[in-house]
């Protein structure tokens, strides 16, 4: 079986095209794949990168009123959100250009696309079931 180079060429310069595409846009809104939650008063606001490092955290005097037990476990309901849209918006910047077998080893070490909908909402009420806690 005979390669057509050229095509091959015109397959490569396409990836790297969509990759340079979508680095500009990502540049465009701040440079660096990350992931952001916040508690539903905002008073707690998190960013981490992929794989969850803690990049950006702001309390509101409100959201220290707690005790620091319950602010430890809400800080870190978010950050566990955060860190799944992070991981969602690596897969998603990443996974077109690497093609199906890049896709599949994102998926490996934990970076894959979610449904912001299932992450929307953290009960505050009972934090540690979104940390894997005990109940």
């Amino acid at each position: 079986m005979e390669i057509d180079i050229d095509r091959e060429m015109a397959v490569v310069d396409r990836k790297v095209a969509q990759a340079d595409a979508q680095a500009q846009a990502q540049i465009a809104r701040g440079g660096r794949i990350s992931g952001q939650a916040s508690s539903p008063d905002g008073g707690i606001q998190v960013v981490v990168a992929p794989g969850g490092l803690l990049t950006g955290l702001t309390l509101s005097p409100a959201a220290v009123s707690v005790d620091m037990e319950t602010l430890a476990r809400n800080i870190m309901s978010l950050a566990d959100r955060a860190t799944r849209r992070a991981g969602s918006n690596m897969h998603k910047a990443l996974a077109p250009v690497l093609g199906e077998r890049g896709e599949k080893h994102l998926e490996s070490l934990g970076y894959v696309p979610v449904d912001d909908e299932d992450a929307a909402e953290v009960d505050f009420s009972d934090p540690l079931k979104h940390i894997g806690g005990r109940r």
